[in-house]
């Protein structure tokens, strides 16, 4: 018998993250491109601040950003598989920012402000 031989798949790549990297925290992010090449900021806005801090800039290729973003629809999929889906606020409901940022008495959750409530600020 003739067997052809198998191929080998290529090595798995290693990643090698310097010991002084530290992590950081974003909860916003911005998008820009030209011809060739996606800009993604990540930023952090802290309640209380009045602009937010970019802690992070990527500069990726159109056909890499495409290969990201594949990569975090199925990794989105198999996430929401396990710990069930993930809500988005939409229309009609209060935004992520009001989410994350709205002052809290403590006394338990609280109801988002009504649209155009004057007694809220921006």
């Amino acid at each position: 018998m003739n067997a052809s031989p198998r191929p080998t798949p290529p090595p798995r790549l290693q990643f090698r993250l310097p010991p002084d990297l530290p992590p950081v925290f974003s909860n916003l992010a911005r998008i820009a491109h030209t011809p060739s090449e996606f800009i993604l900021d990540f930023g952090r806005l802290l309640p209380g601040d009045r602009a937010a801090t970019v802690v992070a800039r990527v500069v990726i290729s159109p056909v890499a950003l495409k290969m990201l973003y594949r990569a975090l629809g199925e990794n989105l999929a198999r996430y929401e598989a396990t710990f069930g889906e993930i809500p988005v606020p939409g229309a009609g409901q209060p935004s992520l920012a009001e989410l994350l940022f709205r002052p809290s008495s403590g006394e338990g959750p609280e109801e988002p402000p009504a649209a155009g409530d004057p007694t809220q600020g921006e």
